[in-house]
């Protein structure tokens, strides 16, 4: 049995959040041991996104289903500034709470791919260890020997081995949400019951 020494930070703007980003959190659960807690990390509503509702009803989504779950919880640590955190800012201030775990970044392919243009980027991918879940069946081995940075640090980067594959996103939820269709089974019963409750998505 490892040692759970490992905190992963799972970011991102949960607009809203849907069964598959828990999915794909209890997946690293699944496959690491050392893998004490997950961390949903909401972006700040002032990061630059069409449509993104207001930071307390996503932080309020993300805590009903969270605190159903020992191994999750929600922090709200990018919500104070003047702008939304960069992704290693948000690293950088999880390693000073947990000065004696392993910091780790949950993504998607997607974004693997552009996280060379992220500030920062270079402290990110060598500093910290980068969890990745495959997307629209992208090739991450390709994806690293490809970019320079990251096959430089190819080492701190893991594929996540999950058969759990969702391609339904948040802007499609929206999408349905405004067009009057049902989302249900495409989101926990709590959040789907919270935004019916607080009329959320309707414009």
């Amino acid at each position: 049995m490892k040692e759970k020494n490992c905190i992963v930070v799972f970011g991102g703007s949960f607009n809203p959040p849907l069964n598959s980003h828990f999915l794909m959190a209890q997946e690293v659960l699944n496959q690491y041991e050392e893998v004490e807690k997950i961390i949903f990390v909401p972006v700040n509503n002032k990061y630059q996104k069409a449509g993104l509702i207001e930071n307390k009803h996503r932080y309020n989504m993300l805590k009903l289903v969270a605190d159903k779950n020992k191994d999750f919880s929600v922090s709200d640590i990018d919500f104070y500034g003047e702008r939304s955190l960069y992704t290693v800012e948000v690293l950088e201030k999880m390693q000073k709470k947990f000065p004696n775990k392993q910091i780790c970044f949950l993504i998607g392919s997607d974004n693997l791919k552009i996280i060379h243009k992220w500030k920062g980027a270079k402290e990110l991918v060598s500093k910290y260890k980068i969890l990745v879940m495959v997307r629209n069946q992208d090739n991450i081995k390709e994806i690293i020997n490809n970019d320079e940075l990251l096959s430089h640090y190819k080492e701190n980067i893991c594929e996540l081995n999950s058969e759990a594959r969702n391609d339904i996103s948040s802007t499609l939820v929206r999408s349905q949400i405004k067009k009057g269709k049902s989302i249900k089974y495409m989101l926990p019963e709590e959040v789907y019951e919270y935004i019916e409750k607080n009329n959320l998505y309707k414009v």
